[in-house]
């Protein structure tokens, strides 16, 4: 492999933190971390306090001999949000503060922009036997996608414009050791033995061990294929509710308690309670197909999903174990 100089973005964050510790293994690679956070990944080969993402945000003094930047770094969902108006806020900093660094990324002689975007660029659900592809008609429903789409777009033309070439990834849900948000909530309730009434759910949801999306990363860095493209990615086993509870209470040694409830009632009993947000991401189906991600960068993902659910069930009971003694720390938000 050539020497190459990588810049990564939110190196601090989940799939930041990930990429850096696999990249700083592979001979040939300098890694570039760039953060906000003092949590900063200490192996990374070279360390930078990063600006806010904004659209004025200043990168000059990171990106110097850098060939490749990837970009990880982005407001994602934020619970209780008070911004006024969220989508000009995820603008900001997603679409106009993503831009802003590529600008000057490709002022700077970067070669490859990789963004990680989502697949929430194609939309919120699948019907039956129509996964979402690379080439689909983008049709984003919330601010964070639109966001994405948005930034997308702008790579596209900046890319055309100055000859840097961009890549685009759109992973499904990102699960691994140290995942948050909604697959930790999954983990509390499966530890804590709370029945749940999702036995009769029928749908398929693809998601992406973090450990697969660093590997196509990886890859993306060096493929003559990856320029200017997009890619969907996942685990290319994709699972049902149930099923995954399943697994995921074998991994953490805490079966799944599940309840037979049909699922009309179970989508009642939502709104009644004022959860409908969780009403697609329990019961609805959300499938990619990644056999074009596949060809093109002779690629398959190297970790199978129960290898990846038992590495994500070990790290969260080493944390609960850590914690005792100031509570369970199984606390989470919302």
């Amino acid at each position: 492999m050539l020497d190459r100089r990588v810049l990564v973005t939110g190196s601090s964050g989940f799939i930041g933190w990930a990429l850096v510790r696999s990249l700083v293994a592979v001979d040939g690679i300098c890694v570039r971390a760039a953060s906000r956070q003092e949590r900063a990944c200490p192996d990374a080969q070279e360390v930078f306090r990063s600006p806010d993402l904004s659209p004025g945000a200043d990168w000059r003094h990171c990106l110097p001999d850098v060939d490749v930047v990837v970009h990880t770094a982005a407001r994602v969902h934020v619970m209780n949000d008070s911004v006024v108006d969220p989508l000009a806020e995820f603008r900001r900093v997603n679409t106009e503060g993503t831009l802003a660094l590529a600008r000057q990324a490709a002022e700077a002689g970067v070669r490859r922009f990789i963004f990680l975007s989502s697949v929430k660029v194609n939309g919120e659900g699948t019907p039956p036997g129509r996964p979402f592809t690379a080439s689909d008609t983008p049709a984003p429903s919330d601010a964070y996608g639109i966001s994405k789409r948005e930034a997308e777009d702008g790579l596209r033309q900046l890319a055309l414009e100055t000859g840097m070439e961009v890549t685009i990834i759109r992973p499904v849900l990102v699960y691994g050791p140290g995942v948050g948000a909604n697959f930790r909530r999954l983990m509390v309730w499966l530890v804590r033995g709370i029945p749940l009434p999702l036995a009769r759910v029928n749908n398929h949801r693809s998601l992406v061990a973090v450990d697969n999306l660093v590997d196509l990363i990886r890859v993306c860095l060096v493929h003559p294929a990856a320029g200017n493209r997009v890619f969907m990615v996942s685990d290319g086993d994709d699972l049902s509710t149930p099923d995954l509870l399943r697994r995921l209470g074998g991994a953490l040694g805490h079966p799944a308690r599940l309840l037979s409830v049909p699922e009309k009632i179970l989508r009642w009993g939502l709104r009644l309670v004022g959860r409908e947000d969780l009403t697609n991401r329990l019961c609805g189906s959300l499938l990619v197909d990644i056999s074009d991600t596949c060809d093109q960068l002779g690629w398959a993902p190297p970790v199978a999903v129960d290898a990846a659910l038992r590495d994500t069930a070990v790290e969260f009971l080493a944390e609960k174990r850590g914690s005792r003694g100031s509570g369970d720390g199984l606390e989470i938000d919302g």
